[in-house]
C-alpha cells in the first residue's frame, strides 16, 4: 500500500521546466539531449533549427529545446527565450580555438532580459577527447567567476560515455525544486 501511495503522489508531484540547450555548433548538444532521453548515443547530424524532447528526471519534466549552434542560426535563439527556467550551455572542451567565441555567445545570453532569472548549467563536454580543456579551464574561458548575480554550475561531461550528465541534472533539479 505504501509503495502504491508513493507512486500515486509522485505522479501528481511532477513539475515542468522549460530548458534551452545552447552552445556553438558541434558542441554535442543533440548527443546530450538524446543521451538524457533514451539513455544511449544516437547518430546525429548538425541541427538546423531545433529538436525538442521531454526528459523526466526526479519528478521534473524537462521540456528540452536543443537549438542549432551555427553562426547563421544563433540570432534566432532569442525567439525561444520566453518562459525559460534554465539554460544548459554546452561547450566543446576540445575546441580550444573557439572558446572565446563560445564566451561571447554565452555572455550575450546572460544579458538577455527574458533569461535574467534562468539557472545556468554549463556542460564542459567532450572530456574524453585528448587535449580537452579541463572543467576549470572552460570555467575560466567562459568567465564564470564573473557571474555574481545568478545561480550557475559547471560539470565536466562526455556525452558519448554518458559521464557527468546526470550530475548536472541533479544540480538543476535541486535548484528548480528550491525555487518553487
Amino acid at each position: 500500500m505504501g509503495l502504491w501511495m508513493s507512486r500515486l503522489l509522485s505522479m501528481f508531484g511532477d513539475k515542468e521546466a522549460r530548458i534551452l540547450v545552447l552552445g556553438l555548433d558541434n558542441a554535442g548538444k543533440t548527443t546530450i539531449l538524446y543521451r538524457l532521453q533514451v539513455g544511449e548515443v544516437v547518430a546525429t547530424i548538425p541541427t538546423i533549427g531545433f529538436n525538442v524532447e521531454t526528459v523526466t528526471y526526479k519528478n521534473i519534466k524537462f521540456q528540452v529545446w536543443d537549438l542549432g549552434g551555427q553562426t547563421s542560426i544563433r540570432p534566432y535563439w532569442r525567439c525561444y527565450y520566453p518562459n525559460t527556467q534554465a539554460i544548459i550551455y554546452v561547450v566543446d572542451s576540445s575546441d580550444t580555438e573557439r572558446i572565446s567565441t563560445s564566451r561571447d555567445e554565452f555572455h550575450a545570453i546572460l544579458e538577455e532580459d527574458e533569461l535574467k532569472n534562468a539557472l545556468i548549467l554549463v556542460y564542459a563536454n567532450k572530456q574524453d577527447v585528448a587535449g580537452a580543456l579541463s572543467e576549470a579551464q572552460v570555467a575560466e574561458g567562459l568567465g564564470l567567476s564573473d557571474i555574481k548575480s545568478r545561480d550557475w554550475s559547471i560539470f565536466k561531461t562526455s556525452a558519448i560515455k554518458g559521464e557527468g550528465l546526470f550530475e548536472g541534472l541533479d544540480w538543476l533539479s535541486n535548484m528548480l525544486k528550491n525555487r518553487r
